[in-house]
């Protein structure tokens, strides 16, 4: 039984996620800190808080659809800024592809949520 958004997988991933890239931007060179990095984190948080705050809302599916779609709109976002990172080579080829993947994978399970959330 779902009572939090927190008992939501998809919350629980993006979280998880979200942790983990804070760590990893931590070693982006200082003067991307403000610019790079701080758009990473917002887009990463934005995920979860979207997730979290739809779910405030369930009461009207349309309005929680809006939200989950809000964080699926971040999760591209991410998949792009990881690109960034990569070519910029801040990230190493392993760690762009592990995040990549578990990013498309999140966005898989976000639409899942948006299309059988009844």
């Amino acid at each position: 039984m779902i009572y939090s958004f927190k008992d939501l997988e998809v919350y629980q991933t993006s979280y998880n996620l979200a942790l983990e890239i804070y760590k990893i931007i931590t070693t982006f060179p200082k003067y991307e800190q403000y610019e790079l990095a701080s758009q990473f984190r917002r887009a990463v948080i934005s995920i979860p808080l979207n997730i979290a705050e739809g779910f405030g809302r369930k009461r009207s599916i349309l309005t929680f659809k809006s939200f989950i779609l809000n964080s699926l709109d971040s999760c591209n976002e991410v998949l792009v800024l990881l690109d960034f990172a990569k070519d910029l080579n801040y990230l190493d080829e392993n760690t762009y592809q592990y995040f990549y993947r578990e990013y498309e994978l999140l966005a898989k399970k976000i639409n899942r949520l948006y299309a059988n959330w009844k």
